[in-house]
């Protein structure tokens, strides 16, 4: 998963990468943001996950993507930022598609 970090440029709003981890709702999308830094004492690199609610207005997202937010006014009680773009699709598992197939035949 691409490094994901918060760019602010002059007049323009907040923009951060990450992974769709869940689109069970209408129009609105959790997005796992996934930030490492360095320990300052123990000298590692330290990785710190944040979920984001977003609006997604077409439900273009779907689980596993990597999709850009950009930071919007207050949208609902949770809901502070929206959906740009889809930057890279989520691939079919083939274990998922075998599972659909052996489902379907049974019926």
């Amino acid at each position: 998963m691409p490094d994901a970090t918060a760019h602010r440029k002059a007049g323009r709003q907040k923009t951060v990468v990450g992974e769709v981890v869940s689109n069970k709702m209408k129009k609105t999308i959790v997005v796992k943001v996934t930030r490492t830094k360095g320990h300052g004492f123990y000298v590692r690199v330290v990785s710190h996950d944040k979920k984001f609610y977003a609006h997604d207005e077409n439900n273009t997202a779907r689980m596993g993507d990597i999709v850009r937010l950009e930071e919007t006014r207050p949208l609902s009680k949770l809901k502070r930022w929206r959906l740009k773009d889809v930057i890279r699709k989520a691939a079919l598992v083939p274990e998922a598609l075998a599972s659909l197939d052996s489902t379907e035949a049974a019926r």
